[in-house]
């Protein structure tokens, strides 16, 4: 699976939330000895055993034995936009999904919501007192949110915020490397100028040109972004959310896990260094470890609060296919001086 086209359209279609007791649809789905695989799409928290982990590590030394020759990489490096525009001029908004199952995977990025039909309590002095949670409900108007996406695409993760909440005071800020992507978003009927900004963003430049001032966001986004910069590139990345983070605010990211199925689909020629691949279309991505991102927002001076992998078999019933997937999730929150 080395063209991005096909590795986000089997994402999109896959991803649901990896808390079993939260998960509507694949909460129950956990393959015991004797069921059978293909009695459904997709099983949860697949445990690896030593054969397939010892398989999947032969299959990455097997595809990272050649290297992409320097002077490819550096015009893979040369035309990194030209080439995140032409997929997105390509496929524009068609394939895409709205990510609805960021609510369940991160309840932070939830709509606040004004509560309805609060009954008011009485005093024995006969005085009426909000509820407290009408007295929260309340608040919901005055209070002031940021959330900060880096990577926004054509907006599949914000447009379900905006379109689910009634947050009067809610800014939600996206950025992306490619023009095209926030062309497509910024045309769609959903962008909501009042409440959100796009805008162009190279987050691996020296300095951010960005319309919100350090130590301002609430709650920076980084969906299976990170893994497309190059790893000599991740900690500035990083550093530079924690600057612009709030004290106190959170950081969340979801990306592709060592040895996922796109990893082990490569070929040799299309590692450009270690578990850092080029795609068919000449975009690249990464393959976490929970350590690798454990150590990068850690030295940025962010406290773990989540780190976790989640392994999921999918299925093809027809073909009697098996597919394991592997993502990792994190949490980091900027401590509170």
């Amino acid at each position: 699976m080395t063209d991005v086209t096909e590795e986000t359209i089997a994402l999109e279609q896959t991803e649901q939330s990896v808390q079993p007791s939260t998960r509507p649809q694949f909460g129950n789905r956990f393959l015991a000895a004797g069921d059978d695989v293909f009695q459904h799409n997709a099983w949860d928290n697949v445990e690896w055993d030593e054969v397939q982990e010892h398989a999947a590590l032969e299959g990455v030394k097997k595809n990272s034995s050649v290297k992409m020759p320097e002077e490819e990489v550096a015009r893979l490096e040369a035309e990194a936009d030209q080439n995140w525009n032409r997929f997105y001029g390509i496929h524009q908004n068609r394939f895409f999904k709205d990510r609805h199952w960021l609510f369940t995977e991160f309840p932070e990025l939830a709509p606040l919501k004004r509560a309805a039909n609060v009954p008011e309590r009485v005093l024995p002095d006969g005085e009426t007192v909000k509820s407290m949670a009408e007295e929260s409900a309340s608040q919901v108007g005055s209070q002031r949110r940021t959330i900060f996406e880096i990577g926004c695409g054509v907006g599949n993760t914000v447009f379900p915020i905006l379109k689910y909440s009634d947050e009067e005071n809610l800014m939600v800020y996206a950025s992306d490397f490619s023009r095209q992507a926030i062309d497509i978003m910024c045309e769609s009927p959903e962008y909501d100028t009042k409440r959100c900004q796009a805008f162009v963003l190279d987050a691996t430049a020296d300095r951010w040109d960005v319309p919100f001032e350090e130590n301002s966001i609430d709650i920076v986004v980084l969906i299976f972004v990170l893994s497309a910069i190059d790893p000599e590139r991740m900690q500035h990345v990083l550093n530079q959310v924690a600057r612009y983070l709030k004290p106190g605010g959170m950081v969340m990211l979801r990306d592709y896990g060592r040895y996922d199925l796109a990893q082990l689909r490569f070929k040799p020629g299309k590692c450009v260094k270690e578990n850092f691949y080029v795609r068919g279309d000449g975009t690249l991505v990464y393959f976490f470890t929970q350590e690798d991102l454990r150590r990068l927002f850690t030295n940025a001076g962010l406290v773990e609060e989540q780190n976790i992998v989640d392994r999921r078999l999918q299925v093809n019933r027809g073909k009697l296919i098996k597919m394991y997937r592997v993502w990792v999730q994190v949490k980091f929150r900027k401590p509170i001086d």
